[in-house]
């Protein structure tokens, strides 16, 4: 077992692979994304046994729009089926579900059921599971560089007042910690336009399992790599 005292607060996960993991076994490759929802139930359960801040979950990018529109309904069903079936889940585990991206541009059931998962989790006080739906990490940059402007232009905000920390207050989710641990399953070598602002000091772990065969001792696997890790920020030992 990991060293519950050098965990990290805040985890994020690129789950990549389904659509591999399913060809590999002749299957279609929604099949692989159904299996891929099983993984995500075990990982977020473990998580907040370990008491982690949070766990965020790259669950929908703004790319996936350009697959198939048979895939990307199934995609929407898939969610929706597990933002209802997990509810009793999110409450038993005292989970706080929240949500980044472009989500207004989700289907609108599937947009439905979200607000009712969150609104129904907004008091529980462990861990937070944000799942990023219709998400792009440029496109956060943007988005919040917009209403800087904005806020500019209408005199609620001057030019000498952005800073980092001003920046940051501008992102989807403004008191999100960055995170400390990034996984990316299947084997890229890439961020793949994820929490582009929010990773600049993260500590990366990719492994070549792909995301339906990722489970608890892979979990295990990546904390205790990043326990033997140290983290400067840019400094040096001292």
């Amino acid at each position: 077992m990991s060293d519950k005292g050098h965990l990290p607060s805040h985890i994020a996960i690129i789950m990549d692979g389904n659509g591999r993991w399913a060809r590999r076994k002749g299957f279609m490759r929604f099949r692989g994304h159904r299996e891929g929802a099983e993984s995500v139930r075990e990982i977020t359960r473990e998580c907040a046994k370990k008491h982690l801040k949070q766990l965020t979950l790259y669950a929908f990018s703004q790319e996936n729009w350009k697959r198939p529109q048979r895939e990307i309904n199934l995609l929407m069903k898939l969610l929706k089926e597990f933002l209802i079936k997990e509810r009793k889940e999110i409450n038993d585990n005292n989970i706080r579900l929240t949500a980044i991206g472009r989500v207004h541009e989700l289907p609108d059931d599937a947009q439905r059921e979200l607000a009712i998962t969150m609104e129904g989790s907004k008091n529980n006080t462990g861990m937070i599971l944000c799942l990023a739906l219709n998400y792009g990490g440029r496109a956060e940059i943007v988005d919040a560089a917009k209403q800087i402007a904005k806020d500019v232009r209408t005199g609620k905000l001057g030019l000498d007042e952005i800073t980092e920390e001003t920046f940051k207050q501008y992102l989807y989710m403004r008191d999100m910690p960055d995170p400390d641990l990034l996984i990316r399953t299947g084997g890229e070598m890439r961020v793949s336009n994820f929490l582009l602002w929010e990773i600049s000091y993260t500590e990366l772990w990719v492994t070549p399992v792909l995301w339906p065969d990722f489970k608890k001792a892979h979990l295990e696997e990546a904390i205790k790599d990043y326990q033997r890790r140290e983290r400067r920020f840019g400094g040096i030992r001292g």
